[in-house]
């Protein structure tokens, strides 16, 4: 699967949009690969949000997988609430054991078995000893049931006698608000069973009053404190119902991210299998891993070699096969090229497989002809006999080709052991190829064989020990070079029946005829130009496994068996089902990491040790943080309809709701201006996105929010000071005095509510993100100290009048209020900053697996890297990207016509001479060291600029072949025109170009020559002309150019003069217009074409068009008159 561009965030744009799209693919940039969409709807199923806020996932199985992940999450908050559970029972049994009495036996025995039962269940879930689908479906409403039930239990037990509206209201805003916090349910129902909640213990409250009071009810102070309660209740849900939006944005993110893990280690898997694949296709494992360890080196350490790295190797015993195909020239007559390239892809397609049937190893394809290699890299014993099989098969696969298409064709097959030098030369294009003298026999036991016989060596027979018949081969009759140096040969015998002895089966071709004039057609297309891809394979019984685990590749630590399942999910990249389930194994496989423990922070402040990891969580952008401060707002805002309702003559609750709301709506603003940068002036934008980034104003702020609703709240509380009766008085006036009749509904009788205020600011203050749980503790303490403090100190008559007023004779046998409500509000604290702790862990979590998301991307891109440097250097940039982009068949084509290319083969004849396997050369490898310079510096020539549309092809031997204007059309330049746009001098600059790199090519030779003291010489051969490009094979891709400007040009090289360039009439006239001087030198007979016009390109008039701007005149070169 390609990859060209950075990975995309998986970002929450839909945070102030109505939908959006997040596309996680897996090579961005590129419309190719495993990309699977992300829909982010605004049409969720809770119809209680307004329509921006109600998110859900497109497609639906997504979306109930996100639930499911969801729910998981939200598991371990339930254990915190469970926790919220015990803490209100142990308050209860606290105020119940500092004054005890017998009356209150029965609340201690309900609070004792609460609380038995919340330890209960917290162990059944933390320990995961409840079945899931009960854990999943019973334990959050049973839990809920158990909280509603202690609370009504409170409530009638400890306030049986005398009722207020106010009693345990601040316990049931706290759970209301703790739901949405908690419970791994949808929003529907946790808004459900809260309002039933609320609405229930209103109503209760108002029915029991009512009976209680009866004639002595005051109707209307009734009313108004019951709607203070539901005011409450409503900023507790309110702010809830955010809290709940909040965590589902920060879940679906966490899931994206998730996603995009999975996608990244599906990717990262399949980029290291199909690196693999590809490179051990073409290269040699233990050549490849040499290769992948210098690339990780470091530019200081390659600096420091003194030579360019050669890759080569010494085998012995091995056993070299070549194969030819007899009357290919009257085959590739009778069809067309692209026909040609398809019947040839096919056919080595199964010599390929046959190769690895047989344990050879293909070294390379030369046009129609075939050569591997046996016994390399690992020896082996019968290489000689695994030789002779692989040629009896392919003299087998050729005779089906002959049969279907009524040509006479056929394979002539020459095999030879002893030893070669295996390895890679020059920068660009590697290639496998092997160099030795054996190597060479090898090529004439092939050309001094007979059509449709294998023909072997005696040093092959001599490693057969008998095992096949042969038959004496003559070969010196039909080739000098076996004559010249007494070769024996032999020819092996097949008699008829003896296939299935010698372990060789026929393979069968999928040739099928297209019409009478092409005889070979196989599934064929016009090519026009374009890119192809057919895939023309039978289904065959059977397929050779030739995948190949390689430890030396990068592979990224994982738990999951990411092999298993990128396999898994090749056949269906489109089944979402399947990728669901990857990903649900990939989420469960996540969360069982403990990633805290791994990174050493701080058990009291949560804080990594590592002070880089730290800054870069502490910078972390949070987008809600304005949705944060908004609940301030919301918070003050129901505080003070509340305050209304409770005393509305206090003038300094108007007051400092309008001040807290202007101070608290600048924050809000400064806090948006970074989201929506659009919208407000530059300036504010950057004050804004600096709070973001910044731990200490981003504190500075938060800390700001609160201190605006505690001074609030304390304000209101210092005003209401009433006239109490004196200290000496002896009796109180009762609450149906008429002189009490003006501040019923006031602070004086109703103290408890503006405690609930302090409430509501520990749920504002839960609220907000980005803030560390130290400095949310700092604030919770701030509140609750301030309010403890008035409660105790500065309201001590104010609640001693009010219990002595509601319990009065009963007073000594209850905990003061000033006390319970002080009480309360820690407990409060104290269950909120766990909370804190909490999702200051949970938010951690997600961070660090943000960062393990961000450093698998990193390994891809690395790993990407690598791949594009050895792939490219084995193929065309255009042409790997096509073999990188999915998987192909082995028998799939890859084929692009061109009409107008240069083709151009430089040799250096005279290396023959100077190869020597004398041991002062250590075998010949020194010989091609050399070689490897040459060939290198001649690559390092391609780097230039004005070379960027030149493209090697291969080297054979000491022979370079390079072609221009093959690079693919996305190019810049006049690549990019259109043919009709271009002058015929911006058509063919692509042929100068190549033109000026065969002058700089023996330029680079003769600088070597000078520092070597060596008189190599470049006969090279240029040509111009229509082209088929293409890759043959899918499982051994190997790239090539065919036609009959390839031939040509190739006869100008081997009829041309050393020194000097050759070319055609054809490119003489072209070229001339460039510049360039030229020498005739008159007619030559050429191989298959009889007489050709050629001249001498000797160089060009305008100077510096080429390396040291000057034209040289080599020994041996024709000198121009």
């Amino acid at each position: 699967m390609p990859r060209n561009q950075a990975f995309s965030e998986p970002e929450y744009s839909v945070e102030y949009s109505a939908d959006c799209s997040v596309t996680l693919p897996s090579d961005p940039g590129q419309a190719v690969g495993r990309t699977h969409e992300v829909t982010v709807r605004n049409s969720g199923s809770c119809l209680c949000l307004p329509r921006f806020m109600r998110l859900t996932f497109a497609p639906e199985s997504l979306e109930n997988l996100y639930q499911t992940y969801f729910r998981r999450q939200r598991h371990e908050t339930l254990l915190v609430l469970v926790v919220f559970a015990a803490l209100f029972d142990s308050y209860i049994l606290i105020m119940c054991a500092v004054v005890y009495t017998s009356e209150k036996l029965a609340s201690v025995s309900v609070a004792s078995a609460g609380l038995a039962g919340d330890i209960i269940l917290y162990l059944l879930c933390r320990f995961g000893l409840l079945p899931d689908r009960i854990s999943r479906r019973f334990v959050p409403y049973s839990l809920w049931i158990l909280i509603a039930l202690q609370i009504f239990c409170h409530l009638g037990l400890n306030y049986a006698r005398f009722h207020q509206a106010s009693d345990t209201v601040g316990w049931q805003a706290f759970f209301s608000f703790s739901f949405f916090l908690t419970l791994p349910l949808r929003l529907t129902p946790i808004l459900l069973i809260t309002t039933v909640s609320c609405g229930v213990h209103t109503l209760v409250l108002g029915v029991t009053i009512a009976q209680q009071q009866q004639e002595n009810v005051q109707g209307s102070a009734l009313v108004r404190q019951l709607l203070a309660n539901i005011v409450i209740y409503m900023c507790a849900i309110t702010v809830g119902v955010t809290s709940y939006y909040m965590a589902d944005r920060k879940h679906r993110k966490a899931f994206l991210e998730a996603r995009q893990s999975l996608e990244v280690k599906l990717n990262l898997e399949e980029q290291s299998q199909q690196q693999e694949r590809l490179l051990l296709s073409i290269l040699p494992k233990h050549i490849a891993d040499e290769m992948l360890q210098d690339m990780k080196k470091e530019p200081s350490q390659k600096e420091m070699q003194q030579f360019n790295t050669m890759y080569m190797y010494r085998h012995e015993n091995v056993s070299i096969l070549f194969a030819d195909i007899v009357g290919f020239t009257q085959l590739s007559s009778s069809c067309s090229a692209q026909e040609l390239v398809k019947l040839l892809n096919e056919l080595f397609a199964r010599f390929d497989k046959l190769a690895a049937k047989y344990h050879q190893l293909r070294i390379k394809i030369l046009g129609d002809c075939y050569y591997c290699i046996c016994g390399l890299p690992e020896y082996r014993e019968d290489h000689a006999a695994c030789s002779i099989r692989m040629g009896l098969a392919m003299v087998e696969a050729i005779s089906y080709v002959r049969e279907k298409t009524q040509t006479n064709v056929d394979m002539r097959v020459g095999v030879h052991s002893g030893t070669v030098l295996g390895g890679v030369l020059g920068q660009k294009r590697w290639q496998y190829d092997v160099w030795s003298t054996d190597v060479t026999v090898a090529n004439k036991m092939e050309a001094g064989g007979i059509p449709g016989r294998v023909h072997i060596s005696q040093s092959t027979m001599e490693c057969l020990h008998g095992e096949f018949d042969v038959e004496p081969g003559n070969g010196g009759d039909r080739c000098d070079y076996l004559r010249e140096r007494g070769i024996e040969t032999y020819l092996v015998a097949v008699p008829q029946g003896s296939l299935g002895r010698n372990g060789i089966s026929p393979v069968k071709l999928s040739v099928t005829s297209s019409n009478g004039n092409s005889p070979l057609l196989i599934n064929t297309t016009e090519c026009n130009g374009s890119v192809e891809a057919a895939c023309n394979t039978p289904e065959e019984p059977e397929e050779l496994d030739t995948r190949v685990v390689n430890p030396s590749f990068p592979n990224p630590r994982r738990r999951l068996r990411l092999r298993d399942l990128a396999e898994r999910v090749i056949d269906a990249q489109e089944n979402e089902q399947e990728l669901n389930k990857l990903l649900n194994e990939a989420l469960l496989e996540r969360e069982t990491v403990q990633a805290l423990k791994g990174k050493h922070t701080n058990r009291l402040s949560l804080r990594f040790v590592d002070p880089d990891l730290e800054v870069r969580f502490s910078v972390e952008k949070e987008k809600q943080s304005g949705a944060a401060f908004c609940c301030s707002c919301v918070v003050l805002l129901f505080t003070t309809v509340m305050e209304a309702l409770i005393d509305p003559r206090l003038i300094i609750n108007y007051i400092t709701f309008a001040v807290g709301e202007i101070l608290l709506f600048i924050l809000t603003i400064c806090s948006l201006a970074a989201i929506f940068p659009g919208v407000f002036p530059k300036k504010l934008v950057s004050f804004s996105i600096w709070i973001d980034h910044t731990r200490w104003a981003r504190n500075t702020w938060a800390m700001a929010a609160i201190f605006i609703l505690t001074m609030a709240d304390l304000l209101d509380m210092l005003s209401c000071t009433p006239q109490v009766p004196d200290s000496d008085s002896t009796t109180v006036a009762p609450f149906s005095s008429s002189s009490s009749q003006s501040s019923l509904g006031g602070c004086l009788n109703n103290p408890k509510y503006y405690s609930f205020i302090a409430v509501l600011a520990l749920i504002a203050t839960t609220m907000l993100v980005q803030v560390s749980h130290m400095v949310k503790l700092t604030l919770m303490l701030l509140i609750t100290a301030t309010t403890g403090i008035v409660n105790i100190y500065s309201w001590k008559d104010i609640f001693d009048r009010y219990d002595m007023v509601r319990f009065q004779e009963y007073s000594s046998d209850m905990v003061p209020s000033k006390f319970t409500m002080t009480v309360m509000i820690f407990i409060m604290m104290v269950s909120f900053y766990y909370f804190s702790r909490h999702v200051e862990k949970l938010a951690r979590t997600l961070f660090l697996w943000k960062i393990e998301v961000h450093e698998q991307k990193e390994k891809v891109y690395e790993m990407r890297r690598w791949n594009e440097a050895l792939v490219t250097n084995m193929l065309p940039e255009h042409v790997a990207r096509h073999f990188l982009g999915s998987k192909k068949r082995d028998e799939e084509l890859y084929s692009q016509s061109y009409d107008e290319i240069g083709v151009m083969f430089a040799s250096i004849p005279n290396f023959s001479d100077f190869y020597t396997e004398e041991s002062i050369n250590n075998g010949g490898i020194e010989c091609l060291r050399f070689l490897n310079e040459i060939i290198s510096d001649f690559d390092s020539l391609l780097d230039e600029p004005k070379f960027r549309y030149i493209t090697k092809i291969k080297t054979i031997g000491s022979t370079y072949m390079a072609a221009s204007g093959v690079t693919s059309d996305v190019n810049d330049g006049y690549i990019c025109m259109k043919k009709e746009e271009q002058s015929d001098r911006e058509r063919w600059q692509h042929l100068a170009d190549l033109a000026d790199f065969a002058l700089a090519m023996k330029v680079t030779l003769m600088n070597i020559n000078y520092q070597s003291f060596n008189n190599f010489m470049l006969r090279i051969g240029l040509n111009k002309g229509g082209v088929l490009a293409g890759v043959i094979g899918a499982r051994k891709p190997h790239y090539d150019i065919w036609g009959n400007t390839v031939n040509v040009a190739s006869r100008m090289e081997s009829t041309g003069v050393m020194g000097n360039i050759q070319v055609v009439e054809d490119c003489y006239n072209i070229l001339k217009e460039y510049g360039f001087r030229f020498v005739r030198r008159g007619p030559i007979f050429v191989k298959g074409k009889g007489e050709l016009l050629t001249y001498f390109l000797k160089g060009r008039d305008k100077q510096g068009s080429f390396i040291n701007g000057s034209t040289v005149t080599l020994p041996h070169q024709v000198v121009d008159n």
